[in-house]
């Protein structure tokens, strides 16, 4: 099957775009792989150092001949997602002695919990934890003494910083190793009606905390399909996990066999074999715009329209949200996954899973499937899902067509003939929107503004009974450079309560909303932002808003002179600026990017 010439457009588009800056990435790989393991080049004393603790791998790491796999691990044990990390270390250490190689712990990197912080002082961290989490993983890997990387990592901002971290060495081949799904708890819309029940008053806080905790209840991701899983999601479509390792449960014996072989793997595709597959060479344009379509076709997180753009970047590519678009629009939507249906991921894995949504998407075109993944094989390959004969680890093909097409359906008869995400432009700038759960009839507005510098101050209003009539709520003062872009997921049963009531209703804002962003129209990351004096700054009570999600059409109604001559309001940001550790941040608030440059503080001098 050829590609699709928009598919095929757009990769040509990156490529070009991106050739003088991927040109220079590529050469530093060159450069950084030299001869020989690295660790060989060290003087005495600093080898020495690096292998005075390894026991019985001192004389496989004194002589230098065999692989030596760093592991960088988000391991704690507050995180579900990653509580079972904890006993991965040895297990990839026992697999790579058996392959005649050693392992290492090179590193840990933060791992905090949006799901913890969600409305929080903490959640203006967030965004930044990625960075934060690139840079320990840089540290992590610079002492010179491993030959590949096995990243230990799940949710939202754990993976791209991992990743991001890692293709700064991109000369090391790199497999991430997950965690997988939690067991499922309560169905995710009764969690809903209760969350809306809560925010109508019309549940106790010992109701809420009872629903929450049977959603939320032991080892794994959870099992909705916002950012952390659609971070498996993308790892599955660019090659970087064994075949099928998204959604396997934790703490199982196939878990288990999963994880040895992705240790093993490793030690076979270092510089010191024949089939040496560095992670530079693996993450190439082709590779984004898998991501891009899988993100489309599977109704993903609003959040990967930032990471996959600094995920880009750290490779040498510059993709935007055009990219995104156009890629949207010729995707179809093949999976129905909470919230934008009613299933999780653990219903979704026993349908047939990414590996029938793959080879969908291969025969249809819309994926290129000659990506270097790290298995070995092309996608097709990577399209496979994991079994257990007996002790035996093998792949087979995924199911020949869904098994249950509420959840999955095939690209002859899809949810919806595009994508989930959408980028609006206008005259208040450019926003990225997710209507894969919006009702259709709920995809445009025209209504008046309720502005608010504040989700509280938005959830003070409607607590004071003051959110009447079809309205747009503004929650500006949210980007990067104002509070670090939080998460605005509080504000979702808040939203759905009004629109349940039946106004019209829809947000804007130029913070991130969530991984779980769902059936209210919400147009987010608007860029330009508030502190950057972006034209949401010129907002004002009652101006009359259209969002449009069908057309792309993002504006204010208000007559050119008048518009031109009004002044940004002031925005009282001081508040943001201490406590919690946020007085630690300032240098990534004042040199971060916009959000359509992936909201990333770490490229300012390349």
């Amino acid at each position: 099957m050829s590609i699709h010439p928009i598919i095929e457009a757009v990769t040509e588009r990156i490529r070009h775009r991106s050739q003088g800056l991927r040109g220079a990435y590529l050469a530093r790989i060159a450069a950084a792989r030299g001869q020989g393991p690295a660790r060989m080049r060290l003087d005495c004393g600093n080898l020495a150092h690096g292998f005075a603790a390894s026991g019985d791998d001192k004389p496989t790491l004194r002589v230098g001949q065999r692989a030596n796999i760093g592991i960088v691990t988000a391991y704690n044990d507050m995180l579900s997602a990653h509580q079972p990390l904890e006993h991965y270390p040895a297990l990839i250490r026992m697999a790579a002695r058996n392959a005649g190689c050693s392992a290492q712990v090179a590193g840990g990197v933060p791992a905090m919990c949006d799901g913890v912080t969600q409305g929080r002082a903490g959640m203006e961290l967030s965004l930044f934890s990625r960075d934060s989490i690139a840079m320990a993983t840089a540290i992590s890997l610079s002492h010179d003494m491993f030959d590949a990387a096995v990243l230990l990592g799940v949710c939202d901002k754990i993976v791209p910083g991992l990743l991001i971290g890692a293709l700064s060495f991109g000369h090391l081949p790199v497999i991430l190793i997950p965690a997988g799904p939690m067991p499922s708890g309560i169905p995710n819309k009764e969690k809903a009606r209760i969350r809306k029940l809560y925010a109508e008053g019309k549940a106790s806080r010992e109701q809420l905390l009872d629903a929450e905790a049977a959603s939320y209840h032991g080892p794994g991701t959870c099992t909705f399909y916002g950012t952390a899983n659609s971070n498996q999601m993308l790892m599955e479509m660019m090659g970087l996990h064994l075949p099928g390792s998204a959604f396997v449960n934790p703490n199982t014996p196939l878990r288990d066999a999963l994880t040895v072989a992705a240790a093993e793997r490793a030690c076979q595709i270092t510089a010191l074999g024949d089939d040496y597959t560095p992670i530079g060479h693996t993450i190439d344009e082709k590779a984004i715009v898998n991501a891009l379509v899988g993100l489309a076709a599977t109704g993903g997180s609003t959040n990967h329209a930032i990471h996959l753009v600094a995920i880009a970047r750290a490779a040498g590519l510059l993709i935007d949200w055009t990219d995104l678009d156009e890629v949207s629009r010729v995707t179809p939507l093949l999976a129905r996954i909470y919230p934008n249906g009613s299933a999780d991921v653990n219903h979704f894995q026993a349908a047939g899973g990414l590996g029938r949504v793959m080879r969908d998407l291969l025969d249809a075109g819309l994926l290129h499937p000659d990506i270097r993944c790290v298995h070995g094989g092309d996608l097709y390959a990577q399209a496979q899902e994991p079994w257990l004969d007996g002790s035996t680890l093998r792949w087979r093909d995924p199911p020949t067509e869904s098994l249950d097409h509420e959840i999955i359906r095939p690209f002859t008869e899809p949810f919806a003939n595009e994508g989930g995400l959408r980028l609006l432009c206008g005259n208040l700038g450019r926003a990225v929107v997710k209507i894969s759960a919006v009702a259709p009839e709920h995809r445009r507005i025209r209504a008046p503004a309720r502005v608010f510098d504040s989700q509280d101050a938005l959830l003070a209003a409607f607590k004071a009974g003051q959110l009447t009539g079809d309205l747009v709520a503004v929650v500006r003062g949210q980007g990067p450079r104002a509070n670090g872009m939080p998460e605005l997921h509080k504000l979702t049963p808040t939203l759905s309560v009004l629109q349940d009531r039946g106004q019209r209703v829809a947000l804007l804002t130029d913070g991130r909303m969530s991984g779980a962003s769902g059936t209210v129209l919400a147009a987010i990351h608007l860029v330009p932002e508030a502190a950057e004096a972006g034209p949401i700054a010129r907002l004002r009570e009652g101006d009359v808003l259209v969002i449009d999600a069908e057309t792309g059409r993002l504006e204010v109604e208000c007559e050119a002179t008048e518009w031109a001559a009004r002044t940004p309001a002031a925005l009282d940001l001081a508040s943001h600026r201490q406590g919690m550790g946020r007085e630690l941040f300032g240098l990534m608030r004042s040199h971060v990017g916009t959000a359509e440059q992936g909201a990333c503080s770490l490229f300012v001098d390349a």
